[in-house]
């Protein structure tokens, strides 16, 4: 699995506003709902919310890979995310979250879901690959950084 088969340059934000971690996470809901349109926003916040529920998917170092299964979802979506002011996301560390992955996956995605998840920790353990993506100066140089580890 490659990050460009599940990320696209329109599902990168770079210094996206976050506010509070609820407010980002319906922010990115919406946002698939407008690229993914066989998708609601409430149900993949819903199911985002769900997941928070049984534990903070906040890492620790300022890292937060939210995820979900969607019934409605067909295939494995991912989301790139700078933000422009670090938020709360009761991560492990208790530190605030700066650069995240949201990704929602297809109910049937059982295996899928867990080698995604495994590859995006992989990831985050990279300190260059999280420095880089941290100084991106837009959302295409985020994403081009994204694709090339």
């Amino acid at each position: 699995m490659q990050l460009k088969d599940i990320l696209t340059p329109e599902r990168c934000y770079c210094s996206l506003e976050g506010v509070s971690k609820n407010r980002l996470l319906n922010t990115i809901s919406e946002k698939i709902e407008d690229e993914a349109n066989h998708l609601q926003a409430s149900e993949i916040l819903d199911s985002l919310m769900s997941r928070e529920r049984l534990g903070s998917t906040g890492l620790g170092n300022g890292i937060a890979i939210p995820h979900c299964r969607v019934p409605t979802c067909n295939e494995v979506i991912g989301c790139l995310i700078t933000l422009d002011k670090p938020i709360d996301f009761d991560s492990v560390d208790s530190s605030p979250v700066d650069l995240l992955f949201v990704l929602i996956v297809p109910v049937q995605k059982t295996d899928e879901h867990v080698k995604v998840l495994a590859k995006l920790a992989e990831l985050f353990n990279d300190g260059s690959f999280c420095t880089s993506a941290r100084n991106a100066n837009d959302s295409e140089d985020l994403y081009n950084i994204a694709i090339t580890y």
